[in-house]
């Protein structure tokens, strides 16, 4: 036997074994069946054994073709593992991953996982865009980037941030906490806070639009209509007002953790939660896969 046996010649191979006949096999593979008969000839020579045998007007593999052929499946499978390893290889050593995500992510989970993104793979480039759900969801449905990181408020009835989300790979970022963010002021002797009942009279600083649906069904789930004074999408300024007791908010926990005003005081509001979440179509690439992995570590680590 030859001491090399060509990779074509096997896939040709073990081609015939799964469909049967030569014609079957030249038609998988797109091939001219003299060409199919030539690489077996071939294979047959290098293996030193005959592979196929007649069959009334067909071929049929004799012990020797059945043994190669099985073995043809496993090498053929090995060498395509090792062809996705090497690709990954290169995605990671020279790869981008593009990502678009909203403000209080930008300044809390993103630069913690992009930066260990570039510790672990320094020739990864990573693309950033700031943008609210909507505009992240639209930018990966058109290609623009490979992840959208949104958020989703739970536990009210009210519209999807994102609308439907079945035509996309979802991974779950982290869960936190929305809080009331209320000045100083309102905190009691005995150093309690007051509910979301207790503000129903109070004036509200709403935010995104999104943020905005979810105070209004909180609150008209509390029993009250929330009287809106002020709209900023600008975290620090929501603060800025509280803090000159203009106001009252709600705010995630995240955006508390990129800023959080020494003069403003926040309190848990049962059941308030915000789900952040990375959209990817499709199978993501190395680079994506690996930015993924990071995010998801940041957002368990803050």
């Amino acid at each position: 036997m030859s001491a090399d046996l060509d990779l074509t010649r096997l896939r040709i191979l073990a081609a015939v074994a799964r469909t049967g006949s030569l014609t079957a096999a030249a038609r998988e593979l797109g091939l001219a069946q003299p060409s199919v008969s030539h690489h077996l000839a071939r294979l047959e020579s290098e293996a030193g054994l005959p592979l196929l045998e007649r069959a009334g007007r067909g071929v049929r593999l004799t012990e020797a073709g059945r043994l190669l052929a099985d073995r043809a499946e496993e090498i053929l499978g090995r060498v395509e593992n090792v062809r996705r390893e090497l690709d990954a290889l290169a995605g990671l050593q020279a790869g981008r991953a593009r990502l678009a995500a909203f403000p209080s992510a930008l300044a809390t989970i993103v630069p913690t996982a992009i930066g260990a993104l570039h510790r672990d793979f320094p020739g990864i480039g990573v693309g950033l865009v700031e943008a609210e759900p909507p505009e992240a969801v639209a930018a990966l449905a058109a290609g623009d980037v490979d992840v959208a990181l949104v958020f989703e408020h739970t536990d009210v009835a009210h519209t999807r941030s994102v609308g439907d989300l079945s035509r996309f790979q979802v991974t779950e970022v982290l869960d936190e906490p929305v809080l009331l963010v209320l000045p100083t002021d309102s905190v009691d002797a005995d150093g309690a806070t007051p509910s979301l009942g207790d503000l129903a009279e109070s004036d509200w600083i709403a935010g995104c639009p999104r943020c905005r649906a979810d105070l209004v069904a909180r609150c008209a789930a509390a029993g009250f209509a929330p009287r809106i004074a002020f709209e900023t999408d600008d975290t620090l300024a929501v603060q800025a007002l509280v803090a000159q007791g203009v106001g009252v908010s709600l705010l995630p926990d995240m955006a508390l953790r990129a800023h959080h005003a020494p003069d403003v005081v926040t309190a848990t509001l049962p059941g308030a939660r915000r789900r952040v979440l990375a959209l990817t179509v499709g199978a993501p690439t190395p680079p994506t896969r690996e930015l993924l992995t990071r995010l998801v570590a940041a957002g368990a680590a803050r």
